[in-house]
């Protein structure tokens, strides 16, 4: 049979072959397409939500910032907007949500989550617009409160 493959120029693939070929391919992909921004030093950036973001299953789009955080920061992140009313979302380092603020005490539709880190690592901050509704420019700043 080996003299069959060999004659018409075949190869035989074993399903594990084939299997880890799809997953490389399957990883490589995925990595090229979702890359959370990391937030700099300043830990502030002024940015805009566009319709080339990350889609987010409610009609409106979202996008996503890597921060570090250590056990035992308290954080502050502020969310604001001119042009849509915000939300925040903070994903753990696990991928569950940690927290969410749409309104922020002030009475607008800008966002200001507190936090209380207990487990160190990489944290995704997400912004998106309220009911999908919404794109343009924001200013997202992460501030560590200090203890009194």
């Amino acid at each position: 049979m080996s003299k069959l493959f060999s004659k018409f120029g075949l190869a035989l693939v074993t399903p594990a072959a084939l299997l880890t070929v799809g997953v490389s391919a399957l990883s490589a992909s995925a990595q090229s397409m979702y890359t959370p921004v990391p937030l700099d030093s300043s830990n502030e950036i002024t940015d805009t939500l566009t319709d080339s973001d990350i889609p987010t299953g409610f009609g409106g789009f979202a996008r996503d910032y890597l921060v570090t955080f250590e056990a035992g920061d308290q954080v502050a992140i502020d969310l604001t907007s001119d042009e849509f009313d915000t939300i925040i979302t903070l994903i753990g380092p696990d991928g569950a949500t940690f927290g969410e603020n749409d309104d922020g005490p002030d009475g607008t539709t800008n966002s200001l989550l507190f936090a209380r880190i207990t487990v160190p690592g990489s944290y995704i901050v997400r912004v998106r617009p309220y009911a999908g509704q919404g794109l343009g420019s924001f200013n997202l700043k992460v501030t560590r409160l200090r203890p009194i």
